[in-house]
């Protein structure tokens, strides 16, 4: 692997120079953006290490997380991300119920750093997080590696067998690898993955169940809001609000008191975003303010971390966005389970299985461009008896597919075992 090594070193100042301007915009960060490279406080007992990216991941793995705490109070939980929006995300489903890191850089010596500080009994690493240095150091201290929720698109499967020796051999680390498809199993069992290690366990993305107090909280937003039709742009990109905020002002010609409540994906870009709704002339709150929305409202900017689900709760649809860019799409799993009709462009290739099932439901509809927006939220507004029939396909949909977190806890449980605990 001293090519790949090779590649990381040329890569690290650069990866660096970005934490130093990460540091200076976000001063909690300053303090710790040398966990990157694998300093950090030891962590007392033996945990269970999940590693989660940011925050689409951190939201998969919440429902395993929390069985754990559950069914097994006695072991700590360290759950590392690389993104500060997958660490806020952390402390705000756990608190301080769990041990937050930064993952380190795949180089050898952050890796050993880090787990000479951690000592994890096995690591759990969510979804085609692949780091070839990090899995054989968890190899060379025999500490089982287990992949979950495994998502491997045809594009990805194509990427790895440019090298798919390298592949092949770290593939043969993890005791446990559960895919969220039988595609996706079939993809990593073709790059050298042992089949008898591959299990299909389903995607953990739709272990939702929305809380009352969730419902409770987005009927009081609803209510605030007043008696007008709510649209949600989620996780938008660039390129992306002008094509929204385009169709917003079509829509309105038939929806004059319609409320958009834009949330673009990378906090970021909030305060531009709003100064390009600004500049549309519509007037705009940002939720962070704390100001009330009127009926002189247009848009809310929805520009808070972790409030996207309560969001979706008061919404009558959403706008997933990623999806009218070449990004890939985002998840439409966290608005399908609360009833909530999505559209989503024709740049799904991230979620292609789950974009499938959506359309095949009747819960969602696949649009190619601005004017295909304006039609289906058009239809989803204008139509109650076309908005409950997917409001209710929506959450069957999620409830079916159900199951993920009992099949890839059922893998883990032998690793869970006191002896081992040993370091």
């Amino acid at each position: 692997m001293s090519w790949y090594t090779l590649i990381v070193r040329l890569l690290l100042p650069f990866a660096l120079l970005r934490l130093w301007w990460r540091s200076r915009h976000h001063p909690d960060y300053a303090p710790r953006w040398a966990e990157r490279l694998g300093h950090g406080p030891a962590v007392t007992g033996v945990p269970v290490w999940v590693h989660a990216v940011s925050v689409g991941e951190t939201r998969a793995a919440a429902p395993l997380i929390r069985a754990l705490l559950e069914h097994h109070p006695e072991i700590p939980i360290l759950v590392t991300t690389t993104t500060l929006t997958g660490a806020a995300q952390v402390t705000m489903l756990f608190g301080d119920s769990v041990i937050h890191r930064f993952a380190p850089f795949d180089l050898p010596g952050a890796v050993a750093r880090f787990l000479n500080a951690t000592r994890p009994r096995v690591a759990v690493i969510l979804e085609t997080e692949i780091w070839p240095h990090l899995f054989m150091a968890l190899r060379d201290r025999d500490i089982p590696v287990v992949l979950a929720n495994v998502r491997l698109s045809e594009r990805s499967y194509r990427r790895y067998r440019r090298v798919a020796g390298p592949i092949a051999k770290i593939l043969a680390i993890p005791a446990v690898i559960g895919t969220q498809s039988p595609a996706d199993s079939a993809r990593i069992r073709a790059l050298g993955a042992p089949p008898k290690r591959v299990h299909v366990t389903g995607n953990m993305k739709f272990e939702l169940s929305p809380t009352a107090g969730l419902r409770e909280a987005a009927q009081a937003l609803r209510l605030a809001f007043g008696a007008r039709p709510v649209w949600v742009a989620a996780s938008t990109h660039q390129g992306e609000e002008e094509i929204v905020l385009s169709a917003y002002a079509v829509l309105r010609q038939g929806f004059p008191n319609l409320l958009l409540v834009l949330v673009p994906r990378h906090p970021e870009r909030f305060e531009s975003v709003g100064k390009l709704v600004r500049s549309r002339a519509m007037t705009v709150v940002e939720r962070s303010s704390g100001i009330p929305v009127t009926a002189d409202t247009q848009v809310l900017l929805g520009d808070t971390m972790g409030e996207l689900m309560l969001f979706f709760a008061a919404a009558d649809c959403a706008f997933i966005g990623g999806s009218l860019v070449a990004t890939g799409g985002h998840n439409p799993i966290e608005a399908l389970a609360l009833g909530v009709p999505v559209v989503f462009g024709p740049h799904m290739f991230n979620f292609t299985e789950i974009a499938h099932l959506t359309l095949a439901a009747g819960a969602g509809r696949q649009v190619n461009d601005e004017d295909g927006l304006i039609a289906a939220v058009r239809t989803y507004l204008g139509d109650a008896g076309t908005r409950d029939t997917a409001s209710a396909a929506g959450e069957a949909l999620v409830r079916a597919h159900q199951g993920a977190l009992r099949h890839t806890l059922s893998l883990l449980e032998p690793l869970l075992s006191p002896s081992s605990a040993d370091p």
